[in-house]
């Protein structure tokens, strides 16, 4: 299995499976581990069902028991329209073939919407978790915005037999105040119910901007995590972070943004990916939320860049990927195959925490 992810990897195979990172020491991460449901969660307010919910996650699929998960979200129908995202294959207009990608490919869990889940939850909720994503950014309104907002209850996701729901706050944005009350109330009530809470942690703003994206800065996406914990999301998804310093750049000039500290750059980060990562998992209380980096687009290079993701996530004390365009955008099988190939990094005991 290692030549395989070492043959991905090409020239960068040393840089990431030999990184040794010196900013937060692996110790003081909670990684995952077959026993992590227990541990972690054992001590917390949340209630028996909840954990029976988190731990039929972690049992499921081709990671079952280790602590790791792989998960399918398919909810590109909306926030991207479905003509663009389903053109490449248009088997995936029909919503069961989502779900269908997800138990062939060997996944933890499929994540989508209230109608795709919906409309086979009698076929499949006993088959294989669900996550309900009860939130969306539509794109029809003109011109577009960029706003989440709900498309349906909490009690509907219970109902069809959901293990979790999740959602997204576009933190930063003019209508985050918004997002982050009816998140935490529905994320409450979740838990009420029973179920475990994901949450989509993503920064949106235009004056993240500038000389450099810092929406997938490491310092702006892990307080967007330590935000996302402190509603009580269960689960962490965050975009792998690509650079740093987004606090730092929006306090230059007459500007005045956040806080930050120079160690945050200086003791708890550096330029390698995984170190970076790694300031996104100590965002999640040091990894006691576990976090899962998202795939990324559907491109060229398609299992190479999937492999390294994989690579720094789970080295960096992540719990797994998120993988959906990569994975739906191509026929089925080699959709399956993407999917396993994630998962293999996660099976493959030689590649451990730096």
């Amino acid at each position: 299995m290692l030549s395989e992810i070492v043959s991905y990897l090409g020239p960068k195979a040393e840089y990431y499976l030999n990184h040794t990172s010196s900013t937060i020491p692996k110790e003081m991460i909670h990684s995952p581990s077959p026993t992590f449901v227990n541990d972690i969660f054992g001590q917390s307010d949340r209630n028996n069902r909840v954990l029976g919910n988190l731990e039929r996650i972690f049992s499921h699929g081709r990671l079952a028991n280790t602590g790791y998960m792989s998960i399918l979200p398919v909810d590109q129908g909306i926030e991207h329209s479905a003509g663009a995202s389903f053109a490449k294959n248009p088997i995936y207009f029909d919503s069961e073939n989502i779900i269908k990608l997800a138990i062939e490919g060997g996944c933890n869990a499929v994540a989508s919407t209230f109608g795709v889940l919906g409309f086979h939850a009698r076929k499949y909720a006993h088959k294989i978790p669900f996550v309900v994503k009860i939130n969306h950014n539509e794109l029809l309104t003109y011109p577009n915005k960029f706003d989440q907002i709900l498309f349906g209850t909490v009690q509907q996701a219970y109902e069809m037999g959901a293990a979790a729901i999740g959602a997204t706050i576009y933190f930063g944005s003019d209508n985050s105040s918004r997002q982050i009350v009816e998140v935490a109330e529905a994320f409450a009530l979740a838990h009420e119910y029973g179920m475990a809470t994901i949450l989509w942690c993503y920064i949106r703003n235009s004056a993240f901007k500038s000389d450099k994206d810092y929406h997938v800065s490491a310092d702006l996406t892990g307080q967007a995590n330590h935000l996302g914990v402190t509603i009580q999301a269960d689960i962490i998804k965050q975009k792998l972070p690509e650079n740093n310093g987004g606090f730092t750049s929006l306090n230059m000039g007459n500007s005045s943004y956040g806080k930050l500290d120079n160690r945050m750059y200086t003791e708890l980060s550096s330029d390698h990916p995984i170190d970076l990562c790694r300031y996104q998992v100590a965002n999640c209380y040091m990894g006691r939320a576990g976090l899962i980096n998202s795939g990324g687009a559907s491109g060229a290079n398609d299992f190479a860049e999937a492999v390294e993701t994989a690579v720094i996530n789970k080295r960096a004390g992540g719990m797994g990927l998120i993988s959906g365009r990569k994975a739906f955008q191509r026929p089925m099988n080699e959709g399956v195959k993407l999917l396993n190939t994630i998962q293999d990094v996660y099976l493959d005991k030689e590649i451990t925490i730096a």
